[in-house]
């Protein structure tokens, strides 16, 4: 069976995130603030060659709303790296796709969307797999879990600001308020924290950088070629890569009841963004069958 290019662009996208959080992991001796400058950087020097090679300004229009979008994401980004340095990769991973939920409860305060009760109860699932894996896996600090909880809230801020934003701004003025707002305040952190990098390190961070750029990429290019409601799972695919990564390269054996919760987290999840791809169709058809 032949895959469309949307699909293979979301693979790669997916997989390109996996050997990020690969990179993050690989350099515990470093502060995660000071790997996000690095990252930080290398994403600002992309996205600035990018939108002045498309001719379009880079403060945007809604500079409030662009520097809240920078201020959440970056707080969930420095709280997601710390929670990867110091808990199991897929643990981590399958925690922070708790974000689709918070941007979804979230949404009905900033964009003024509806939660049907169904999905409450898919939260519910999520959660429950959550208190599973606290229960039952030794590896995980319950400091780190609920960080990792916290990450995810703060991510889904962020994504309902981007929602909110989506009509209001280009596309790369939104991913370019990211890394400008987010380098001062972990810099800041760097300056008087700073770890010299030896050796293999300056690679690894280099790394970190271009294989987020390259997940970006990939996502962009593959909701441009196709429907998001047949793209968007495939993001979950990286709970795959993030066990079969944390096994071969750091050699982590997880309980088996860990499983059943991340199987709980992924459910509740995957249920809820069906679910509303499903409303989303129908209220489509309704209106289509309305102009008739």
């Amino acid at each position: 069976m032949k895959l469309s290019k949307g699909v293979v662009y979301m693979l790669l996208s997916t997989f390109f995130f996996a050997l990020m959080q690969v990179c993050v992991k690989w350099v515990p001796h470093i502060p995660a603030e000071e790997i996000i400058v690095f990252r930080s950087l290398i994403s600002l020097a992309i996205s600035l060659w990018f939108l002045r090679r498309a001719g379009v300004s880079v403060w945007g229009n809604n500079r409030k709303w662009l520097l809240a979008r920078g201020a959440f994401g970056a707080v969930a980004l420095i709280l997601y790296f710390n929670v990867l340095q110091n808990i199991p990769l897929a643990t981590a991973a399958t925690i922070q796709y708790l974000s689709p939920i918070f941007t979804a409860i979230l949404g009905i305060f900033i964009v003024k969307e509806r939660v049907r009760p169904w999905q409450w109860f898919f939260f519910l699932v999520s959660f429950v797999g959550i208190l599973v894996i606290e229960g039952v896996e030794t590896n995980v600090d319950s400091l780190y879990l609920w960080l990792g909880v916290a990450s995810a809230v703060f991510t889904g801020v962020a994504y309902s600001i981007v929602r909110r934003l989506n009509v209001q701004e280009h596309p790369l003025v939104i991913i370019f308020y990211f890394p400008l707002v987010t380098l001062p305040v972990v810099g800041v952190y760097t300056l008087f924290n700073w770890v010299q990098p030896e050796g293999w390190d300056w690679l690894v961070l280099l790394l970190v950088g271009l294989f987020t750029q390259l997940g970006q990429y990939y996502m962009t290019l593959s909701y441009q070629n196709e429907e998001i409601s047949k793209v968007a799972n495939l993001t979950y695919i990286g709970i795959i890569y993030a066990l079969l990564f944390g096994f071969f390269f750091f050699g982590e054996m997880l309980n088996v009841w860990t499983y059943v919760g991340m199987a709980l987290v992924l459910l509740g999840v995957i249920l809820n963004v069906q679910y509303k791809n499903r409303l989303s169709k129908n209220a489509t058809l309704a209106t289509e069958s309305g102009s008739k």
